[in-house]
């Protein structure tokens, strides 16, 4: 069967990309990676360099007119999170204003453009975009569902941490998917209904199981006009309605809390270690130790501000060195650097405390190994690559169920 056409937006280094593409039923025929706050495009140049520059722009998304990017199945994307605030209707135009630089309404206005639209979505983010601003919380994502809701878009959500699924990393991220109201796919969720969807027989529900046992069930209508949405949308500042799983068919929403249902195997911190020799660099030196056991540690002092102003800061120890017989931690994008830090992963060897390597950082998001080393880009930007990628794995089996249910209906034997 064909393969699907796919755009990749925010493409970092590609790890939408290596997912879909490893189960061989995708192609990317467009890919944007652009970063506005750096002189040097790093990413997208480690992109062209496995990819190769055919087809990628590097380009600010904002700029880059939707006739230039070619029509296509499937749109990807790890969109930033920000303050998706409608600031008022445009006249005479299905479009939005939305603040200048939020890049969900760059997606939004390919959607709005395409005469030929994506069949599907598949986009992640953190988190946090459930409960997001803190003074309407869940209102950005009450905007995003009733936009593509407008766009004749049903979508199922769901947040998913890699680890509890046997992979290596503890990353915890929302994942969603969109189905166009033309698709095949559309209709069965419509004929399924949203629980069954999201519990068993769903495209997420399919890839990662989950339990029978669902909390916090709740059902809601969403209001019809955006510009109300982002002004009263949980304006009493109560909790997010929106829960770890969810879909929104036609403006409605179904969510509720699940918890995973696995018992395969597990891959975790020691498996990904490097067997050979690693960069000296990487230990750390006996007189840092100090350093780093006290910012490792738990703590209850007095600090004081800039101003002046003395307060009890408080907080709890984290384990040091990581445990090797546990998925690791979360990455983050500072975890370059010979500096002591909290935060940073130190792994117990035989030679001694050391830092992880960039290696074993992309190996922690099932990234191929030295994907993204490349002449003029330095560990640590290596290491910021993958604070700010995806878990490779999760694309790749969710991509993998989405292609086998596309053709299952869209051409049955």
């Amino acid at each position: 069967m064909q393969k699907l056409k796919v755009c990749e937006l925010f493409a970092g280094v590609g790890g939408f990309r290596l997912g879909l593409e490893h189960t061989d039923h995708y192609k990317v025929v467009w890919s944007n990676q652009w970063e506005p706050s750096t002189k040097t495009q790093h990413a997208s140049k480690v992109y062209e360099a496995r990819f190769g520059s055919e087809s990628h722009s590097n380009q600010n998304i904002e700029e880059v007119p939707t006739s230039e990017i070619p029509d296509h199945d499937l749109l990807v994307g790890g969109f930033p999170c920000q303050d998706y605030s409608v600031a008022t209707s445009l006249k005479n135009s299905k479009g939005l204003l939305g603040k200048k630089g939020v890049l969900w309404w760059s997606i939004h206005r390919i959607l709005s453009e395409k005469k030929n639209k994506p069949k599907y979505l598949f986009l992640e983010n953190v988190d946090r975009l459930l409960k997001s601003p803190s003074n309407q919380r869940g209102r950005d994502f009450a905007l995003m569902l009733r936009s593509l809701s407008d766009l004749g878009y049903a979508v199922e959500w769901r947040v998913i941490n890699a680890a509890e699924y046997g992979m290596p990393q503890r990353r915890r991220r929302v994942f969603f998917l969109a189905y166009h109201k033309s698709t095949p796919l559309f209709k069965t969720i419509q004929k399924t209904g949203a629980t069954d969807w999201l519990l068993t027989d769903g495209t997420i529900a399919t890839t990662f199981p989950v339990g029978e046992t669902v909390e916090n069930v709740q059902h809601f209508a969403l209001d019809k006009d955006l510009v109300s949405i982002s002004e009263y949308f949980n304006a009493k500042k109560g909790l997010s309605p929106f829960q770890n799983t969810g879909m929104c068919l036609n403006g409605n929403v179904t969510t509720f809390k699940t918890a995973p249902s696995f018992d395969g195997p597990k891959t975790v911190l020691a498996d990904i270690l490097e067997k050979k020799a690693v960069n000296p660099d990487l230990f750390i030196d006996d007189t840092e130790l100090e350093k780093w056991t006290y910012l490792k540690g738990a703590k209850k002092e007095i600090r004081k501000t800039v101003a002046g102003f003395e307060y009890h800061y408080s907080e709890g120890s984290m384990v040091f060195p990581d445990a090797l017989d546990q998925p690791s931690r979360t990455i983050i994008t500072g975890e370059g650097g010979k500096s002591p830090s909290r935060f940073k992963h130190v792994v117990q060897t035989s030679k001694g405390l050391r830092r992880l390597s960039p290696v074993e950082l992309e190996r922690l998001n099932m990234f191929p190994d030295n994907h993204t080393q490349l002449e003029g880009i330095p560990d640590a930007k290596r290491a910021f690559f993958m604070g700010n990628a995806l878990v490779v794995g999760i694309v790749e089996r969710i991509g993998s169920t989405l292609f086998r249910k596309h053709s299952k209906i869209e051409e049955p034997l």
